[in-house]
């Protein structure tokens, strides 16, 4: 997890029963010997990409419902560093969009080493961990204009990627599901076994069409259940062994700390 210090310093590192035991980063996960109370740390998003991959239809079951085929190559976007958020984080709704906000709950991938043209099985290595996306999307713009669908316009906004709380080395995606709630309402609860393109594939076919650097994250997609969120609304999206990534969809220009937040529940 990352955090701010009192003195405005971030500091990453592993969470264990409410203490980091700090690294040097996540470039460089070497334990530096500080131990911390959390307490006394305010939590931020788990890593900063210089990028979010973000994958569409790479779910079968949707695929289906939509009627779309199965890709033979991950279908990507490019989220902006300035859109992700943490766990706590507001969402803030643009001051220039009155349309519908949507939320889509997604495993996300975390970059540990620069990758770049890389088989599966180097792939695989170079995944650092797991977190947990929202992938936030003013609905109505993507085709707004009926001559470009505006993915980059509708998903880049800031605070539209919400990510957090931790990342997780070592989780078994394969028995996972991932479960969105609005407002404690259930949306999604779905497996990430029915992924089309598995997380090293993701990474090794995404790194032959451009360089991934540590840090980065690839959302892996999402499927059935997604749906639009009212303003002041709650979003919690969970993943068991990973935790609970909460935000609130706040006015624009209203603080930047959210009313009430649903705990965390972190796995370690």
């Amino acid at each position: 997890m990352r955090f701010k210090s009192n003195d405005g310093k971030t500091v990453f590192g592993r969470v264990e029963n409410g203490y980091l035991h700090e690294y040097a980063g996540l470039h460089d996960p070497v334990p530096t010997g500080a131990v911390l109370s959390t307490r006394a740390l305010s939590q931020i998003a788990p890593c900063a990409p210089g990028k979010v991959v973000a994958l569409w239809n790479n779910f079968h079951a949707l695929a289906a419902k939509l009627d779309k085929p199965v890709p033979s190559h991950p279908l990507f976007l490019i989220k902006p560093a300035e859109s992700v958020i943490g766990s706590g984080d507001p969402i803030q709704r643009p001051v220039s969009y009155a349309g519908k906000i949507a939320y889509e709950g997604e495993l996300g991938i975390v970059i540990g080493k620069r990758c770049r043209n890389a088989s599966v099985e180097e792939a695989a290595a170079s995944i650092f961990g797991y977190t947990i996306v929202n992938d936030v999307t003013a609905a109505e713009l993507l085709n707004e204009n009926p001559h470009f669908p505006q993915w980059c316009r509708a998903k880049g906004f800031d605070t539209f990627c919400c990510v957090g709380p931790a990342i997780v080395s070592g989780l078994d995606w394969h028995a996972c599901h991932v479960v969105t709630k609005v407002d404690g309402v259930e949306r999604q609860n779905y497996p990430l076994s029915d992924m089309v393109f598995s997380p090293a594939e993701q990474v090794s076919m995404i790194s032959h069409d451009l360089t991934l650097e540590p840090g980065d994250v690839i959302a892996c997609g999402t499927s059935i259940g997604v749906g639009s969120i009212k303003d002041g609304a709650t979003v919690t999206v969970s993943i068991e062994g990973i935790g609970t990534l909460s935000n609130i969809l706040a006015l624009a220009g209203e603080g930047t700390q959210q009313a009430a937040i649903t705990a965390a529940s972190i796995s370690v």
